[in-house]
């Protein structure tokens, strides 16, 4: 695929055009062309398919020292894992263990682990490390936002700032390494993958969380598609493209679960209708119910069970091993 159309892009922000991070040869077919809907920041962005592997990536994309833009201080990652000791923050994680039951966190898609050390690669502001570190877990995180880092630090956490691939190496290795909706984001993915590969010990575990672009709601919403969130997700996996980048970077992929959520179809739709229809009732009204998907997410549940089952929502969750 020809990369020379220009897309408008803002002042200040650089873009490259990378080769498939499979090592594959040239070949790439043109699937979407997106623009950011989260914070509805400026720039357009294609995403293109390896001919040889499958892999989707947003090609060009805006290079590492420049795509801090696209990651504004209140940016929702940040802001929903902020911990506080309030006593509502205390009611909200009884009322969440409830609904975790329904809905499971991360946490509830781990193997059953004995405590030991974990590492949380985007870890944000914390609620996980805090959440595993509660549980007996000796925790580390790197976070690529200062502001967020520094959230965590504040909990009492050690937390390296900066981006995994340039990281230096840890003194001991890790029981658990895991990443939660950031491989995505990861400029070279694979790259990073075997870090954390060699980061962990012999018969350690990897967890993490990707949107799965191989479900329906990718096909029906292509560029709508809430969790193509562009261009701050660089990669954009399926379960076979997933599965093989972790066997390139040397894990042994265990299984991969498929979450059982609607979110991304509910937002999606309300991304669809609010192209369409601005400022009509229905764009309203959608984006009502977008504002309480949680909800909608309990009462869809056996849909969502049922998608799952069928590997047809928009999230999965991959565990690997590292080999004895």
């Amino acid at each position: 695929m020809s990369t020379e159309k220009q897309f408008k892009i803002p002042a200040g922000v650089e873009l490259e055009t990378i080769a498939c991070p499979m090592g594959c040869p040239e070949g790439d077919d043109l699937v979407l062309v997106g623009r950011d809907r989260l914070h509805d920041l400026p720039g357009e962005f294609p995403v293109v398919r390896c001919q040889h592997c499958g892999l989707m990536r947003t090609n060009p994309r805006p290079t590492s020292e420049t795509i801090g833009f696209y990651y504004p201080d209140d940016y929702g990652p940040y802001q929903g894992t902020q911990v506080t000791n309030s006593r509502w923050y205390s009611i909200s994680q009884m009322l969440r263990k409830f609904v975790n039951v329904i809905l499971p966190t991360h946490a509830c898609l781990l193997p059953d682990l004995t405590a030991g050390r974990m590492l949380e690669v985007g870890c944000a502001s914390g609620k996980f490390l805090h959440e595993m570190a509660r549980k007996g877990w000796q925790v580390h995180g790197i976070e690529f936002s200062d502001s967020a880092a520094a959230s965590a630090r504040l909990l009492g956490y050690p937390v390296t700032t900066g981006q995994v691939e340039s990281v230096a190496d840890f003194e001991e290795p890790f029981d658990l390494v895991v990443g939660w909706m950031v491989i995505e984001h990861l400029h070279h993915p694979v790259e990073a993958l075997t870090k954390l590969y060699n980061w962990t010990r012999s018969g350690g575990w990897l967890a993490i969380s990707v949107p799965n672009a191989g479900s329906a709601e990718f096909r029906i919403f292509k560029e709508n598609w809430y969790a193509l969130h562009l261009p701050a997700h660089l990669s954009h996996f399926t379960p076979e493209t997933m599965r093989k980048m972790l066997t390139a970077a040397g894990w042994s992929v265990e299984r991969i679960q498929h979450q059982r959520t609607l979110t991304n179809l509910i937002m999606s739709a309300n991304y669809w209708v609010a192209e369409r229809f601005p400022d009509s009732f229905l764009s309203k009204m959608t984006g009502w119910i977008a504002k309480k998907q949680r909800y909608l997410n309990l009462a869809l549940y056996p849909l969502s069970t049922l998608l799952s089952f069928f590997g047809q929502t928009g999230r999965m969750t991959v565990l690997a091993r590292k080999p004895e």
